[in-house]
């Protein structure tokens, strides 16, 4: 009965592993950080090397060169970024839950015009900065 037990229970853990996919380089680090507290102060994690997990709700299209990942607030998600060819994330990952490690960075400022311009008026942009993870490695469950 424990043989029987002890194989029911390796079989079971090996499906579960079977469900995850790697991609790009094994992961290191063991701390996760919230994707919340990245957005909070992305300025402070800017160039560390970070471990989050979230859900999928965005996946490049075209060549699978990003995701983005859900933060636990509405409407919150941060970009996983990884060099087109070094990993491809699969397109059917929307909704999947992905564990990645990658190195937070700046990327070019984004500029948007008010679109509440009075006729006459000075043209007044916002200028945003835009943080994202530089991908290193990822585990798609």
């Amino acid at each position: 009965m424990k043989k029987l037990l002890v194989l029911v229970l390796l079989l079971s853990v090996a499906f579960v592993k079977a469900e995850e996919k790697k991609y790009g380089k094994s992961i290191t680090l063991k701390e996760k950080t919230s994707i919340s507290t990245i957005l909070s102060d992305p300025a402070k994690f800017d160039g560390k090397t970070v471990l989050v997990e979230g859900k999928i709700v965005g996946v490049c299209q075209e060549m699978g060169c990003w995701l983005d990942l859900a933060g636990i607030k509405e409407g919150e998600k941060i970009r996983v970024k990884v060099k087109d060819g070094d990993i491809v994330f699969p397109k059917n990952g929307k909704g999947k839950t992905a564990l990645v490690e990658g190195v937070v960075s700046k990327v070019e400022p984004v500029t948007t015009a008010h679109k509440d311009k009075k006729e006459g008026a000075k043209d007044e942009c916002a200028t945003t900065a835009v943080y994202q993870i530089q991908g290193i490695g990822a585990v798609i469950k």
